[in-house]
């Protein structure tokens, strides 16, 4: 098997490079590519590195059918349509803990620069001037810091901020009061939090539901004489409303590391001296570099390699532990959610629901990723490309109910997954297990007990349990040339339906199709791949 082929696309340390070496993985370091540029060369690459200078779009994503894997070395992933990437099956991964620290003591040291008015005080004195009544600062101990956003940055930054014996409240929608304690913060609605805080910094993504956050209404809301820093993303805030209510004086001063529209050269809010700027810097120290850098190669190595998944937007997380124990069972999930997806599109009928099961061991597991390995199964006969990556978001897009149920307890077999498929007409469900070193077993077809290897070729045969039927279907299979290489059968009851599952060589011509179809009591036959 050919190794994995990574591109670097923007600047990265020498160290990530090394690593993808080391791994086994060819790289290509082309940092400064155009658009189309990348558009032409991305095809030919598994995974594609990168930071925020380059620009994952849907029109680079479509000429890139190799793709499996984006790594962002950083937080923000809005450079990348994660939209497409998910719709095309490729895993988006980002850095979230590499440039924390660095990026909340950049956030505390801009809050700083206001408090004391630094910047403004240092350009003074070299300016030759000795100006020490006019710079009179605050101090922040006992001020209220309310944070916007308290995740892995905004945790930090309260850590910090209680060292400095501020208080701090906090806004963030997924905040619970348990972590709110554990932080030593007070949780409260957002306009709580802007008519209270003396500073506001802000630790947000930026989505259609946080854009503007702080609103004009929500700006001159805040305390007179408050101060805001935003070292999160640009349009976060309302720029022109903040520079009317700095200009104003209704707030005392703001700290900006990032803008609206980047590169920031020119901006209305550069004029006022209570106004301190940084080009983009939250990230900008030598070891969130090369934290970032060694984080993204060593996460896409082991995806690109085994399997495992860390810190995806688009999917649920694989550590490298699980991955090994979890791949047998992926499989058996994707080869029983194929089997009931060929079933059910043979028969052109529209699915309602998928249910995935869990018994014995397999209920120890992490699930997630067995539950996408089943809906890639069941949805690709219908629906084509879908993989683990997009396969819950096609089954949430179509209105596919998805409900997981684990049993801890073991039946008749130590470790047991079932898939039904819902649709208007009847419930579908095939259920199995793994044997010797991990190969997936059919064991259970509406409700009949089999016992069945999987083959990449095979022929399901549904049919009225009478003698005679097994010579004449085998008779009909050698008079074509065809050889069988499994035969399996069961039965609900003597005389009641039945199923046949036949492993083959080769897929079943549709003339032989046809002629199994005629045969007495026969209900229904299938080719089926695998």
């Amino acid at each position: 098997m050919n190794a994995p082929k990574v591109l670097i696309s923007d600047k990265l340390s020498a160290a990530a490079i090394a690593i993808f070496k080391g791994r086994g993985i060819e790289v290509d370091f082309k940092p400064g590519l155009k658009p189309a540029e990348l558009r032409e060369i991305i095809g030919n690459y598994d995974g594609l590195a990168i930071r925020s200078a380059t620009k994952v779009t849907r029109e680079v994503l479509d000429v890139a059918p190799r793709l499996k894997v984006v790594g962002r070395a950083g937080i923000g992933v809005d450079n990348v349509d994660v939209s497409s990437a998910t719709a095309r099956g490729v895993v988006v991964m980002n850095t979230p803990h590499g440039n924390a620290i660095t990026t909340a003591e950049h956030a505390i040291a801009m809050m700083f620069a206001l408090a004391r008015q630094i910047p403004e005080a240092s350009a003074s004195t070299k300016a030759g001037k000795w100006e020490k009544n006019r710079f009179m600062g605050v101090e922040v101990s006992g001020k209220t810091l309310g944070l916007v956003g308290a995740g892995n940055i905004g945790s930090i930054v309260a850590n910090r901020a209680v060292g400095l014996h501020m208080k701090v409240i906090a806004y963030d929608p997924f905040l619970s009061e348990k972590r709110a304690l554990e932080l030593g913060v007070e949780k409260v609605d957002l306009d709580a939090l802007v008519a209270r805080a003396d500073f506001i910094t802000i630790h947000a993504p930026f989505t259609e539901q946080t854009k503007n956050i702080l609103s004009r209404d929500r700006i001159f809301a805040m305390k007179k004489g408050a101060r805001l820093i935003n070292c999160a993303r640009g349009g976060l805030v309302d720029e022109r409303a903040l520079f009317e209510a700095l200009a104003a004086g209704h707030l005392a001063g703001a700290a900006l590391d990032v803008f609206e529209t980047e590169p920031a050269t020119d901006s209305p809010l550069f004029t006022l001296e209570n106004v301190v700027c940084t080009p983009h810097l939250g990230a900008a120290t030598a070891e969130a570099q090369e934290n970032v850098a060694l984080q993204v190669a060593e996460q896409m190595s082991d995806f690109l390699l085994t399997g495992a998944v860390s810190n995806a937007i688009n999917m649920p997380s694989v550590t490298a532990e699980e991955a090994p124990r979890l791949r047998p069972y992926m499989e058996l999930a994707r080869q029983l959610g194929a089997l009931a997806g060929q079933l059910t599109a043979a028969q052109g009928e529209e699915i309602k629901a998928i249910h995935v099961a869990y018994e014995g061991q397999a209920a120890e597991l992490n699930q997630r990723p067995l539950t996408a390995a089943a809906l890639a199964g069941v949805l690709t006969p219908m629906m084509g490309a879908v993989n683990m990556v997009n396969a819950p978001v096609v089954a949430r897009e179509r209105g596919i109910e998805v409900a997981e149920t684990v049993l801890e307890r073991s039946g008749d077999y130590a470790t047991l997954l079932r898939v039904t498929v819902v649709t208007e007409a009847l419930r579908r469900s095939v259920a199995g297990t793994l044997v010797g070193t991990g190969k997936p077993r059919l064991v259970e077809v509406k409700d009949i007990a089999v016992e069945a290897d999987f083959a990449p070729h095979m022929l399901y045969v549904t049919n009225q349990d009478r003698p005679g039927f097994i010579g004449r279907f085998g008779t009909t299979l050698a008079d074509a040339g065809i050889n069988i290489a499994t035969f399996h059968l069961g039965r609900n009851t003597p005389g009641g339906d039945a199923i046949c599952l036949v492993g083959l060589d080769a897929p079943v011509p549709d003339a032989v199709l046809a002629t199994v179809r005629a045969l007495p009591l026969v209900v229904r036959a299938t080719p089926l791949a695998f």
